[in-house]
Parts: C-alpha cells; structure tokens; sequence
C-alpha cells in the first residue's frame, strides 16, 4: 500500500527547533549528543539552578513599587533562609511573628490586595513583576477596584498569600511569584488570585496565569488576563475551579470607574 501523498514537504529539524524551545532535534554523535546540545543543555540547567539560589532583593523591589505611586510593605515567611525554603516549603506558607503583627496593625480591607513573592526564582520577580503590576493597577483603577498596600514578600510561598490577604482584610489576594524554573525559562513568572483568602485554602481554590516571562505571556497579555478573573472572581464570589478563564487575553471593557463590581 503506498503512503498518501502530501502537498507539504517534511519539517526539517532546523524547522522543528523554530517552532519550539522545547529540545527536539538535537542530532547525535555516536551514541550520545553532539558536543553543542550538551553545553547547552548544561548552560540551562546552571542557569536554573542560579534562578533558584540568587538573592531576592525585596528592598529594590518596593523602591520600584514606590516609584509606580504605590505603598510597599516588607514581610517574611517563617522560613529563615533558602535552604529552609527549600526543605521545608511549609514554611514558607506562614508569617513569621514580626510580620504578622505589622501585617494586623495595617488592615485595610481593600477589593485586591497584590504580594509580590520571591517563589522559586526571584529572577523572574526582578524582571516582570512590577512591569505587570503597573499595567494591573491601572485596570484594576478603571474598573473602580481598590487595591492595598503591595506586600513584597521574602520566603513566599503560593499559600503566604492567604494569610497576608486576611490579615489586611482584602476580599481577593493575587501573588506574583517566580515559578519553579525550566531549563527552557528560568525567569518564569506566575499569578495565583484566591477570593475572600484565609489560611487552609486550596490550589482548587486559585486561579493561575502562568509562564509569563519573554517567550510565554507578555505583561499586556498577562495583566489583562489577571484583570478579567480578578473582575469576575469579586462579581461572582469565587476564585479556582469554578471561575474558567473566558478572556481572549486581550484588554477588556472596563466599568466605569467608581461602578461596584458586585
């Protein structure tokens, strides 16, 4: 039986390497990889493992914030340093004392309050984080949402977002926290939105806008994105598996500014 015909000529793996940054034709010398696949895939893997273990620095970060016209607050986690952080990631789900005793004495009871969390690679908070969140607040300022102080948080975990969000009285918490590198984008950045956030929620309970980082979402595509489950998340009263992401990723009609969202 002959094979169809096809009017397209195969991709060739110079083609392949185009379409993706994923390693796939890679070509062999031997039985083993060429000597440039090798060095490269060793460049990556370093260059992950420095995202994981660079020095998050919190201080220029809420410099930064500051310059957007926005208030900063400094918080740590209970986990005392990276190598805590990385063995025990409980840790880094809770305040420690200090900064939930600042946190309770600056309650605001804000629609959204935003942490921006070192995570797993505080490259990527470095290098999208306060980009993302410029063009969030402006959205979240012409839909008529009021958003809190900006929580920089050092030893975060997802969940600290939880605890952080009740102790200033925020109806939604959203975290925008370096994802766990990949040898393709060590400098990923995520955003985790939990509606009326307290300590014991679930990630069943979050939404997720990942990859945001040169090669993933843009901050234009990903704040928009964040912006419409943030708006949908406070007019329905639910954040995780029963909010779907309907954006097109897009900027969204907004309400007029000073309308109600619920």
């Amino acid at each position: 039986m002959q094979p169809l015909a096809s009017s397209e000529a195969p991709l060739s793996p110079a083609d392949l390497r185009v379409l993706t940054p994923a390693r796939v034709a890679l070509g062999r010398a031997g039985a083993s990889l060429p000597t440039r696949a090798l060095l490269d895939f060793t460049l990556d893997h370093a260059r992950a493992r420095d995202a994981v273990h660079a020095p998050f620095e919190a201080d220029t970060v809420a410099a930064e914030v500051a310059r957007l016209g926005l208030g900063a607050l400094h918080v740590r986690s209970q986990a005392v340093n990276r190598r805590d952080y990385l063995s025990r990631p409980d840790l880094g789900r809770r305040l420690d004392p200090a900064s939930a005793a600042c946190l309770a004495e600056a309650r605001v009871g804000a629609d959204v309050v935003v942490v921006i969390g070192d995570g797993l690679s505080s490259k990527a908070v470095h290098t999208h984080a306060v980009a993302v969140l410029d063009r969030l607040a402006q959205q979240f300022d012409a839909a008529g949402i009021t958003i809190g102080p900006i929580v920089v948080a050092t030893g975060a975990r997802v969940a600290l977002g939880d605890e952080i969000g009740a102790s200033l009285g925020a109806r939604m918490v959203v975290v925008l926290i370096g994802e766990r590198p990949g040898l393709s984008a060590p400098d990923s950045l995520g955003a985790y939105l939990t509606f009326a956030p307290r300590i014991g929620r679930t990630d069943a309970e979050r939404n997720c806008v990942s990859n945001i980082h040169r090669a993933g979402l843009g901050h234009d595509e990903a704040a928009a994105k964040i912006a419409w489950l943030a708006r949908e998340g406070l007019a329905r009263r639910i954040t995780g598996v029963a909010l779907k992401d309907e954006s097109d990723g897009k900027s969204q009609p907004l309400p007029e500014r000073g309308k109600s969202v619920t």
